[in-house]
């Protein structure tokens, strides 16, 4: 069986590493705050001292971290990843990167004689914790295909996107729609709201007609809860959207609701809302409404 290292213990990577001990993989652990690794060290995961400790004792190393800086950083110091990257090892990389970042990686990695994912997922804390998350990969095929057994354990669907990058490409485009989306709810329930409708009853009609969509049916009860707890946090949503925007720049592409969501996510960071869902960015609304929107009591 593989042996496993995991890079990365937050909201995402936590229930990913702990899916793949619960199959009886191997597993050996790295993250900068020890302490969130301590239940998987309970449930029979080994510590490694330093990411570079986690790159030799694995065939496979997955990282899921929170962007760039952090991914080059892990991957590029002194006692980094490719300080125990060896011949045959597979980096997976899950997180929510520039595709030239992901490229750099591959590159570095194919010069040791290793190889390289970048396998962004979609589905969020739930379908990390179920095993439904959905894989966008890009590198080589070959690679992708020799290593389905992994993704089979950690979600319920992979597709190979293309060569390296494209994985990371997928993500931006895919998190670009979700971000507009959940504006579009947003906006929609503070029109509602205003006008003295029953929040809960119009988010009926909204999942039951043409408005539907998967933000609704995630977002929509927690917003009318009041439940601002971390399924995909604002601060990330945001990031996501300055990246994919990075993008456009190169492209020369306009994309104008693209542009227009990174501004209103901006303004609820400002608010001190990054460490919250993405959903809490109705408050921003609210704030303009001058009323909550919520359940009726």
């Amino acid at each position: 069986m593989k042996s496993i290292g995991f890079i990365g213990l937050g909201t995402m990577g936590f229930p990913m590493a702990s899916n793949l001990l619960k199959q009886g993989y191997p597993l050996t652990v790295y993250n900068r705050t020890p302490s969130k690794a301590e239940k998987l060290l309970e449930a029979g995961a080994k510590w490694a001292a330093t990411p570079a400790e986690a790159a030799r004792s694995a065939d496979v190393l997955f990282t899921n971290v929170s962007n760039d800086q952090v991914l080059l950083k892990l991957t590029f110091d002194e006692e980094g990843i490719m300080q125990g990257a060896h011949p045959g090892l597979t980096v997976i990389d899950c997180s929510t990167v520039a595709p030239e970042t992901s490229r750099r990686i591959e590159a570095e990695m194919s010069a040791r004689g290793g190889d390289f994912l970048d396998a962004p997922v979609t589905g969020s804390k739930p379908a990390a914790i179920d095993g439904t998350l959905v894989f966008m990969v890009g590198g080589k095929e070959e690679v992708f295909r020799e290593h389905a057994d992994l993704f089979e354990t950690l979600g319920s669907k992979a597709v190979y996107m293309g060569p390296s990058g494209s994985g990371s490409y997928t993500k931006l485009a895919h998190n670009t729609i979700v971000g507009i989306n959940a504006l579009a709810l947003a906006e929609g329930m503070a029109l509602a709201a205003k006008a003295n409708l029953d929040p809960e009853k119009f988010l009926g009609i909204v999942t039951s007609g043409a408005a539907n969509s998967r933000q609704a049916e995630l977002k929509g009860t927690k917003i009318i809860d009041r439940n601002f707890d971390v399924q995909f946090s604002l601060q990330l949503m945001l990031k996501d959207l300055l990246l994919a925007a990075d993008q456009t720049s190169k492209f020369q592409l306009p994309l104008p609701l693209l542009h227009s969501a990174s501004t209103l996510y901006q303004m609820a960071l400002s608010k001190g809302l990054g460490d919250q869902d993405l959903c809490s960015v109705i408050q921003c609304y609210e704030e303009w409404i001058g009323r909550r929107i919520e359940k009726d009591r």
